[in-house]
């Protein structure tokens, strides 16, 4: 799981680069927000894909059909509510990234890489994570 949690920081990194920020204990802030975050609906996840698992192979075994369709169930019904988390954090913090006040600079070093984190974090979950599934389920498939 925290080898996963790497490729949220591409996009944090990605961003603070863009908008040149420099590390600072803000920016340390945002990231273990965004590790957070992301091992909480990294987990959420592979409970959604075990539960599909669970369910076809008690209807009568897995075959290597039947594992893809279990893990596409998973992560299909994973979907809206992934989407839904990244946004409303997204439009909660960009008032925070393009805010002008007092005490913004912080504000925005500690938003950036939450929000480019949780931008890539939605890729890995949505697509890296059912293929390192299936590939790890799929080891013990007997091809039908």
């Amino acid at each position: 799981m925290q080898v996963f949690a790497s490729f949220s920081l591409i996009g944090s990194f990605w961003l603070l680069y863009l908008l040149g920020y420099k590390l600072s204990t803000a920016v340390w802030v945002g990231l273990i927000v965004l590790a957070g975050i992301d091992a909480e609906t990294g987990v959420i996840m592979l409970l959604y894909l075990d539960i599909a698992y669970n369910k076809r192979r008690d209807e009568g075994g897995l075959s290597e059909t039947a594992l893809r369709e279990a893990v596409m169930e998973g992560a299909v019904r994973r979907l809206r509510p992934k989407i839904m988390t990244a946004s409303v954090i997204v439009a909660g913090l960009l008032p925070l990234l393009f805010g002008t006040g007092p005490g913004s600079d912080v504000m925005k070093r500690i938003a950036a890489p939450m929000v480019g984190g949780v931008v890539t974090s939605v890729l890995l979950e949505l697509l890296i994570y059912p293929v390192v599934y299936s590939i790890w389920r799929g080891k013990g498939v007997n091809v039908r």
